[in-house]
C-alpha cells in the first residue's frame, strides 16, 4: 500500500489534527509514516499544509512529488487550487463548498474525482459546528483505505483528553462526513 495525501487549509481549521489522526490509524495498521507541516501565519488565517505519505514500506522523503500525491484534503478551496498541480491525474480532491465562488468551484470540479461537501453546514446540520475538520475527514475516508472503524476509533482517542461529549462530537461529525462523501463517491460511480 502507497498514499500521498496533501492535506490544505488555513489556521485554525484542525488540518494538522486530521493528519495526526490520518497517521496514527496508519501506524495502527502497521504502515510506515512520514509527514511534513507548513505552519506559515496559522493564527491569522495563513496556509496551513501538510504532506503525508503512508506506505507498507519504508519511506526516503517527507515531500510528496508534483503529480504525484493521491488525494488533496481541503478546508479552503483556494487552497485545493494552490496544491493541484500536485495532484495525480486520478486522484481525489475533497473541499467543502466555498458559497459565492463558482468559478472557483467548477475549475476544481473539471478534475476527474472530487468529493466537493458544504462541510460548514453539515457540521451546522447535525449540532457539530466546531468539528467541521472532522466532516472534512469522514468524507475522504470514503477513498482513504482505511476501515471506518478504525478512523473513528482513532478520533476518539485523539479527543479522549477533553472528554466524552468532545469525543461524541467528533465521532458523529466524522459520521456526518463519511455520510455525505460516500454518498457523492457512489453517485458518481452510477453516473458512469
Amino acid at each position: 500500500m502507497k498514499l500521498d495525501i496533501i492535506l490544505s487549509g488555513v489556521g485554525g481549521q484542525g488540518i494538522l489534527s486530521i493528519a495526526a489522526i490520518i497517521g496514527e490509524a496508519a501506524l495502527r495498521k502497521g504502515l510506515h509514516v512520514k509527514q511534513a507541516e507548513v505552519h506559515g501565519m496559522s493564527q491569522r488565517g495563513g496556509d496551513v499544509q501538510s504532506n503525508l505519505r503512508l506506505s507498507s514500506s519504508p519511506i526516503h522523503s517527507d515531500l510528496i512529488p508534483k503529480g504525484k500525491a493521491d488525494a488533496i484534503l481541503a478546508l479552503e478551496p483556494m487552497e485545493a487550487l494552490r496544491y493541484l498541480p500536485y495532484l495525480k491525474k486520478d486522484g481525489f480532491v475533497n473541499i467543502p463548498n466555498y458559497p459565492d465562488h463558482t468559478a472557483l468551484l467548477d475549475t476544481l470540479r473539471t478534475q476527474p474525482r472530487v468529493i466537493l461537501i458544504d462541510a460548514d453546514a453539515l457540521a451546522k446540520e447535525n449540532s457539530v459546528p466546531r468539528a467541521v475538520n472532522m466532516v472534512l475527514l469522514g468524507a475522504a475516508s470514503v477513498v482513504l483505505g482505511f476501515d471506518a472503524e478504525l478512523l473513528e476509533a482513532v478520533v476518539a482517542d485523539f479527543f479522549a483528553s477533553k472528554g466524552d461529549r468532545i469525543v461524541e462530537m467528533n465521532r458523529l461529525a466524522f459520521r456526518v462526513g463519511r455520510e455525505a462523501g460516500g454518498h457523492q463517491v457512489n453517485s458518481a460511480a452510477h453516473a458512469k
